[in-house]
């Protein structure tokens, strides 16, 4: 599969490594040459330094026969023109990162008159993720499935939690809610663990399943005042924006603190019932005034890791339950787990993820099981994809039991019409079941995880 992607910031550059890494045939224009050195150096891609949206630039990328085009450069207009030109080539499929609120309210305006295969906005792709944790605080990670009706979460077992010292067998056998636990990081180990697998303090469960049993599940386990109620947001920025109006629809209180005045007149007009306090948020006197030990929770989204790091620091010495910090550097962000901060996110990987998904999706369509979805979990050490079983074929009507999956493959989960099942070895596959997978290995296809 061919693939041209416009722009080596932050987005692009972590896409080009991933395809490439995973022997896709990767272009890669951008107009700083001395980044494109870098680039090269580092990963086995082409290089073309120029304009992405000039036709001679993409020809001389042989756009005419690429697969897919990727516009990520800094521009939102610029992506979309280079999307147009690339489709008039020939392209098969094209990419647009769309970041202006005004661009991607009318998107499906513009996606028919541009060609546009989809349109990615990363901060609201950020926000999604957060909203996700902040609706389920006891996990630190969400993911969803099956179009939502299934969820992916990463959970840490706590020093009194029930769960330590009792295997997986014990905790399903205990508790009776249909939950599969799909992966555990245990110190720099990582585990697709069976049912005689014991838990300890310490271990950053992943736990699928549906919504409802996931609640019942967290209940048991005594977490009942967990609700978020009063957020207080430092930086308001469009992933602010984005989050904001999310968390009020479902009536949560809003308190956004921003030092630029005219972004927070701009916030007073998007946002009338969110409480705008013009201030700088990493001062810690002006956090404390602003009711942090109040807050149900802190979110860290200046445009600098390092601030949101210490802001997260400092709000979890206030004893705020729920903390979530915006870390784009994946060194930084991996130096923070350790902090004890709840969760990381980055607008640049809720972006790649997207787009890998769709990536997966179209260069598996002449399999058996088309690619939906795909997440990475712990750092890209896991992955957890969604396939839709497309036709009959040797693994369909099968009892799971009798199909043999590798060592560090799991069948996670089954969506078959409006029923989510947790599959034991009596169930089986059928034609237009969704079904997640959990691996540690690269699956390009439902059959890859097969003996």
């Amino acid at each position: 599969m061919k693939i041209v992607i416009i722009g080596d910031g932050k987005v692009g550059h972590k896409l080009t490594t991933q395809l490439s890494e995973e022997n896709y045939d990767v272009v890669l224009i951008d107009q700083n040459e001395g980044k494109l050195k870098e680039a090269v150096n580092e990963l086995d891609i082409f290089c073309i330094t120029g304009n992405g949206a000039d036709v001679e630039v993409q020809r001389q990328a042989d756009v005419p026969h690429a697969d897919l085009v990727i516009a990520c450069a800094s521009t939102d207009e610029l992506n979309m023109l280079s999307c147009l030109l690339a489709k008039r080539l020939g392209a098969r499929h094209t990419i647009a990162r769309v970041r202006n609120p005004i661009y991607y309210r009318q998107i499906d305006l513009l996606k028919e008159d541009l060609h546009l295969s989809m349109a990615v906005n990363p901060e609201r792709a950020a926000a999604n993720e957060i909203s996700r944790v902040l609706l389920f605080p006891e996990t630190s990670k969400v993911e969803t499935f099956m179009k939502g009706r299934v969820e992916l979460v990463e959970f840490v077992v706590r020093e009194n939690s029930a769960l330590a010292g009792l295997s997986l067998a014990e905790v399903y056998r205990k508790f009776q809610i249909k939950i599969l636990v799909c992966a555990v990081k245990r110190g720099k180990e990582i585990y697709i663990p069976d049912g005689n697998f014991v838990l300890e303090k310490g271990d950053k469960m992943h736990i699928v399943a549906a919504h409802q049993n996931l609640k019942s599940f967290f209940r048991a386990l005594g977490h009942r005042n967990a609700k978020v109620k009063k957020v207080l947001i430092c930086g308001g920025g469009h992933v602010c924006f984005y989050l904001a109006m999310q968390l009020l629809q479902v009536g949560m209180q809003v308190k956004i603190i921003e030092q630029n005045i005219k972004r927070c007149e701009e916030l007073c007009e998007l946002l009338p019932k969110a409480t705008i306090i013009n201030g700088d948020a990493a001062d810690h006197e002006l956090l404390v005034e602003e009711g942090i030990n109040e807050a149900d929770a802190l979110i860290a989204l200046t445009g600098m890791d390092e601030e949101n790091i210490i802001m997260a620091l400092f709000a979890k010495l206030q004893g705020v339950n729920k903390i979530v910090a915006k870390v784009n550097e994946d060194s930084r962000a991996q130096m923070v787990e350790g902090l004890g901060i709840d969760s990381i996110v980055s607008a640049k990987s809720a972006t790649a993820d997207a787009i890998m998904s769709y990536v997966r999706a179209r260069n598996e369509s002449a399999s058996n099981a088309n690619v939906e979805s795909v997440y990475q979990l712990l750092g890209g050490k896991v992955e957890a994809l969604e396939f839709i079983v497309k036709c009959e074929c040797s693994f369909t009507n099968v009892p799971l039991r009798e199909l043999r999956t590798k060592k560090n493959n799991l069948i996670a989960c089954i969506g078959r019409k409006r029923r989510i099942i947790i599959p034991n070895g009596e169930d089986h596959l059928e034609v237009g079941d969704s079904v997640v997978v959990v691996t540690m290995d690269h699956v390009d296809k439902f059959s890859d995880i097969l003996e």
